[in-house]
């Protein structure tokens, strides 16, 4: 009986949209995360009849014909980019993403990898890092004795000492960006990596190229909406059930089937 193995698929599936919303309401307080959604597409049909297929009765043309259906498959989780808001941190080294783009960080590989979390900090040696401790490119040193910093819209950083009135420039922050956003490849700790869908990372300034600002004192807030996630993960479950019902429904057919005498 099919529709055993169809509600299979069919409860499979849902059970993947449950992690997905899961995972978007487990990460509401991430900075920069943009939700995800699982998608799906049906499978193969069996081919009963094939429309269009002659009736051998009175040789006239079968309209639809007969195609059954087997099942649904997953076929992506796609990222929602959308621009979260931006939340007053107050910090000198919070930068938020105003537009597309991310800020490129080097990992202890030496790999370059792209992240819009801007909660960057200030390591031993005054390097600006992420919260992971990965510098952030190109590397900019912050000397011990700064009175405050400066961050402008195009990614210029400037010192303020003691003793000067003029700011020094310790250097730019350069942003990246991608033909299909969408196709990073996630690795974690809010950090992407360029992948064949994506395509190579378009370095440039902020401002430039199509690509957002940078604001200091700010950090990016998650997009998830959490009350669409709610109505979703409410559909998913009644969904679920439903194709449970169905398996319990083809049990108890076969069930009288087998007791048939």
């Amino acid at each position: 009986m099919r529709a055993l193995k169809i509600a299979a698929t069919g409860m499979s599936a849902q059970q993947m949209r449950v992690e997905t919303i899961s995972n978007n309401l487990a990460n509401m307080s991430t900075t920069g995360y943009n939700a995800r959604r699982a998608e799906f597409a049906d499978l193969h049909y069996q081919q009963v009849t094939r429309p269009g297929s002659v009736n051998a009765a009175d040789g006239t043309i079968l309209p639809t014909g007969v195609q059954l259906g087997l099942g649904v498959r997953p076929a992506a989780v796609s990222v929602k980019l959308s621009q979260g808001s931006l939340s007053q941190t107050g910090g000198n080294l919070d930068v938020a993403i105003e537009g597309a783009g991310y800020l490129e960080v080097s990992l202890p590989s030496g790999q370059a990898a792209y992240t819009r979390d801007g909660a960057l900090k200030r390591n031993a040696e005054g390097l600006v890092v992420t919260s992971d401790g990965y510098p952030v490119a190109p590397e900019i040193v912050v000397p011990s004795d700064v009175r405050s910093i400066s961050i402008n819209a195009d990614g210029e950083m400037y010192a303020y000492f003691q003793d000067t009135v003029e700011a020094q420039l310790l250097g730019q922050f350069s942003m990246a960006g991608f033909a299909n956003a969408k196709g990073l490849e996630a690795l974690g700790s809010n950090l992407f990596l360029p992948t064949e869908a994506s395509g190579n990372a378009l370095v440039s300034t902020p401002g430039s190229d199509g690509l957002g600002t940078l604001r200091q004192g700010y950090l990016e807030d998650s997009s998830v909406d959490a009350v669409r996630e709610v109505t979703e993960l409410i559909e998913a479950q009644r969904g679920y059930e439903l194709n449970a019902k169905v398996i319990s429904a083809a049990d108890q057919m076969l069930g009288a089937t087998v007791q048939v005498r």
